[in-house]
């Protein structure tokens, strides 16, 4: 059994947002589930958080997974079986 498992190497050119430290990386220094990415520079790795805000409202608003006639929604939801 290993002691100390072997990290994996970041990639020049590519950058994440650590979501633990609320920092850019380059190349994947954290763990997976503390990371967004990759991306394909260090200004698109910076602003990680609103391009998932953005995508989030997107979705949560996109008339194919919401059926309610307000537009409101319920995030928890997919769509629903007819």
């Amino acid at each position: 059994m290993a002691l100390f498992k072997k990290r994996p190497e970041g990639k020049p050119g590519e950058w994440y947002y650590c979501l633990k430290h609320g920092t850019v990386e380059e190349g994947p220094e954290c763990r997976a589930a503390d990371r967004l990415g990759p991306y394909g520079t260090r200004e698109e790795a910076s602003h990680a958080m609103e391009t998932a805000h953005e995508r989030n409202e997107e979705w949560r608003t996109d008339p194919r997974w919401n059926d309610d006639a307000d537009g409101a929604g319920d995030a928890g939801e997919g769509p629903k079986a007819g």
